[in-house]
């Protein structure tokens, strides 16, 4: 082999500075795994997973909470009953139990926290660019959003009046002085939709969105980061109904409304 095909071998090789591994040692991000198995948290190793450095203890534990604060997952949540109805007809598979949950994760269960996160980062720009307030941008995006009839995402709760989790990550945030315009933005979004459209609380997709972005991570990790914490909680419903439920006793009601029997023309 000449040092052309060592070049073009090299060219076509795939590239990570995530893992590397030889016969004695596994290091992530440069860290020996057992070392981080000894003394780091999983929250820790997420945020070095995704973001190549080990937090400060106030991020760990802001982390932490964003990760519990997503594990919750109520059994008439959309992914816990894709999961539950794959786990009722699939009694071996758990794997495939879980990742119909997954699947289930989606724009309107799960998924707000990504196109909130943009909404954020279009907002603080905008602040920017046109040295305005964060109250006047959050006016605006209200008046733009009720123009084309869309939905705020962040906002809103179906059936709580407020939603303890976010108070409680916004405290943490500050507590780790990371706190800034991420969440100040989505209060003042809040405090203007109350003021234009109608008292919507800043929901848990909204909290994630804003922390994540005063965090400095892009949009696609809100997604991702309520994926790896959700998994914790559709494997416990799969598990659930493994253990107290009898294959197939999932039967959804249905009324069939379509044409009457015919017959199939002859020709």
């Amino acid at each position: 082999m000449n040092d052309n095909e060592v070049t073009l071998s090299n060219d076509r090789a795939w590239h990570s500075a995530i893992t590397l591994a030889d016969g004695e040692h596994i290091w992530l991000r440069g860290y020996e795994v057992t070392d981080l198995m000894t003394h780091a948290t999983f929250a820790e190793v997420v945020l070095l997973l995704h973001q190549g450095e080990l937090p400060s203890p106030g991020v760990q534990k802001l982390m932490n909470a964003l990760l519990i604060a997503s594990a919750e997952c109520r059994v008439d949540a959309r992914s816990a009953l894709a999961a539950r109805a794959a786990a009722s007809g699939n009694r071996r598979g758990l794997e495939a139990a879980i990742a119909a949950g997954v699947l289930a994760i989606g724009d309107a269960h799960g998924g707000a926290g990504a196109p909130c996160l943009e909404m954020i980062a279009h907002a603080v720009a905008r602040v920017q660019r046109e040295s305005i307030p964060l109250e006047q941008a959050a006016a605006q995006i209200i008046t733009e959003a009720k123009t084309a009839g869309q939905r705020l995402p962040g906002l809103g709760l179906r059936a709580q009046t407020t939603d303890p989790r976010v108070a409680t990550l916004f405290r943490l945030a500050a507590e780790a002085r990371v706190a800034g315009d991420g969440i100040a933005f989505m209060r003042a979004l809040e405090r203007q939709a109350r003021e234009h459209i109608a008292y919507l609380p800043i929901n848990l997709d909204g909290a994630i969105a804003a922390i994540l972005y005063d965090l400095g991570f892009a949009p696609a990790f809100a997604k991702a980061l309520y994926i790896i914490a959700h998994v914790a909680g559709l494997s416990a419903h799969v598990l659930e109904e493994y253990a107290r439920e009898q294959p197939l006793r999932i039967k959804i009601p249905v009324e069939y409304d379509g044409p009457k029997p015919r017959a199939v023309p002859r020709s």
